[in-house]
């Protein structure tokens, strides 16, 4: 699919200052959520998003359960109402929490600078907000984030500005103009969020996030494209450009190969669907002349725990951006 792109004129290049406008519009994009806390989503009975508990005793918040006072245990412990309608004296044992560690990549190659007359925004410039938002909303609810190969996790309140400025400082790093994430050893229940185009082929997309998932990582996919991406809207005569490549094709008529274009993306992704179904993982896609607002709404829906978002899952009811589930 990366070649099939019809590009009418090329935008300039921004430059790495334009990174701070972009984490700008991420905060405005958070700021129009509701406070949202991730709520615990166990998998295993181990991990979850947000307050993540243990399912063991320890330090914590969330209550776990009551036992009888012991020897070693400071009196200060006893939980006298609890105690009052028993012969013996009780303690109350809190769940032992831990933050999260959710590792970002956005796809900057350049594949991701296309942007045709239906958009206002680049997919990279999207995909840029989309990763900065979601640091932002992590770790306002406690997790730690961190850029996929480029820094270590954090839940500093600063986070998503020290993230912008590591993507400035390494905007021609190989982590990031490549269209796959880097490799990397994850630990285990960690999570990751992919966010491209997915355009390359199912069987490169599909080796990276297998082996992702064989780490015994969890993750979810947002696929941005522009809508002419998705309709291939041109008529006439038109020069097909590869993005990454010298590569042209001209149609005499390009609306003749609309129908097998649309039925060779709709293929396209149907792979993708059922390879992240399979493996646990969740699939969104976004469309760059939607607000960022609504995928974000999308993607903290599945963090909290509710079922794997793919507008083009079936059988079951599919929530697509922007319309109500």
């Amino acid at each position: 699919m990366a070649d099939i792109r019809a590009v009418r004129g090329k935008n300039a290049k921004k430059e790495a200052g334009n990174l701070f406008t972009l984490e700008r519009d991420a905060h405005e994009v958070v700021d129009v959520l509701p406070e949202l806390s991730l709520e615990a989503n166990r998998i295993a009975s181990t991990i979850a998003h947000g307050i993540h508990g243990r399912r063991r005793s320890g330090p914590g918040e969330t209550f776990w359960q009551f036992r009888q006072l012991e020897a070693q245990d400071s009196i200060q412990l006893i939980d006298w109402r609890r105690s009052a309608s028993s012969d013996h004296l009780y303690v109350r044992e809190r769940e032992w929490e831990a933050a999260h560690t959710v590792w970002l990549w956005p796809d900057l190659s350049p594949s991701m600078e296309f942007r045709s007359h239906l958009s206002k925004v680049v997919k990279r410039d999207r995909a840029l907000v989309i990763a900065l938002a979601s640091a932002e909303l992590l770790v306002r609810s406690g997790e730690r984030v961190a850029l996929l190969g480029l820094t270590q996790p954090t839940s500093s309140h600063k986070a998503t500005t020290r993230i912008a400025q590591a993507l400035a400082a390494n905007a021609h790093a190989h982590a990031l103009t490549k269209s796959e994430p880097p490799k990397a050893r994850l630990a285990r229940f960690t999570s990751v969020i992919l966010v491209s185009d997915f355009l390359d082929p199912p069987s490169k997309i599909r080796e990276y996030v297998e082996a992702m998932a064989a780490q015994g990582v969890t993750g979810h996919l947002v696929q941005v494209l522009d809508p002419a991406e998705e309709t291939l809207p041109y008529e006439g005569r038109t020069e097909f450009l590869a993005v990454e490549g010298d590569e042209s094709w001209t149609a005499d008529r390009a609306e003749s190969l609309r129908d097998a274009y649309q039925s060779r993306l709709t293929a396209h992704r149907a792979e993708l669907v059922e390879m992240t179904g399979r493996i646990g993982w969740s699939f969104i896609v976004h469309h760059t002349d939607r607000p960022a607002a609504e995928v974000m709404l999308a993607l903290i829906m599945h963090l909290k725990g509710g079922q794997a978002i793919s507008p083009y899952a079936t059988p079951a009811p599919a929530l697509v951006e922007g319309q109500e589930a």
